[in-house]
């Protein structure tokens, strides 16, 4: 039960690592609020995580959608102990234009920047205000897109590190302010969700490019979604404290040598 009588809140957790977040959150005892624009997959996924869980829908790159969220959360429970920023998307399931860095299509960039950069800075905007009383801790989830270039999806580490830096930036405003706030991110990498699914295909070709793709992890193998929600847990709970502003890497090695170097 190590996160006991806190109030938890999950953008993006529909499915994927804030599903696996969400269902971790509640095992280790937080009341969760799952949060996304999926409403139909929130449902179903709070049916089975009640009582400890109900869903919102929250558009994380709308600040009125945050505004209304906030007040909610301030009237039912009055206090927010843990936020995990993790709403995100690539580009590619969400356009049919380029993403690479010559044909860049300027509608496909600003709207993976307004889930993942801006929906970001929204919700530690909020988070703050809800979190500055009694303290809290903010999880970002950015990505290894977000430490290295990624020369065919260009707005997606662009808007990543924009997660990395900001995170940097509210863990230093927070401490300057004397809030117990704390704000970290984790950097995933080679995580097998829904997210792939544009990049993978199907049949042989899936298969091929996923043995391309772990031919290239020092472990071996993709990770599972509760791989990450592990070290969101670490972030969010009370075991880290003393920990803000860090950069936490799942990625099966990746970042530690070569392999951060993209491939086509």
């Amino acid at each position: 039960m190590r996160l006991k009588d806190k109030i938890a809140l999950i953008t993006g957790s529909a499915q994927g690592i804030g599903q696996a977040t969400a269902e971790l959150f509640c095992k280790e005892g937080a009341t969760v609020i799952v949060t996304d624009i999926q409403n139909e997959k929130g449902n179903h996924l709070v049916k089975n995580l009640k009582p400890n869980a109900e869903y919102l829908h929250l558009d994380v790159g709308n600040e009125d959608s945050w505004l209304k969220a906030t007040q909610y959360i301030t009237k039912k429970y009055g206090q927010l102990d843990i936020l995990v920023n993790n709403a995100g998307i690539t580009g590619f399931l969400e356009s049919s234009k380029p993403l690479d860095a010559e044909n860049s299509d300027l509608n496909s960039w600003e709207k993976v920047h307004r889930v993942n950069s801006t929906g970001v800075m929204l919700g530690c905007k909020y988070a703050i205000k809800l979190m500055k009383e009694k303290g809290g801790s903010i999880v970002n989830i950015s990505s290894r897109s977000g430490v290295v270039g990624i020369p065919g999806a260009v707005a997606y580490a662009s808007s990543k590190a924009s997660v990395r830096n900001h995170t940097k930036s509210v863990a230093l405003y927070c401490a300057e302010k004397g809030y117990k706030i704390r704000c970290n991110s984790v950097h995933p990498a080679a995580i097998m969700t829904p997210m792939w699914d544009a990049m993978l295909g199907e049949g042989e070709q899936r298969k091929k490019i996923v043995e391309d793709v772990e031919f290239g992890i020092p472990m071996g193998h993709f990770g599972e979604p509760i791989d990450v929600a592990y070290g969101i847990l670490y972030l969010a709970g009370d075991e880290s404290k003393y920990v803000t502003g860090i950069e936490l890497n799942i990625d099966g090695g990746i970042l530690a040598g070569s392999e951060a170097k993209p491939r086509k």
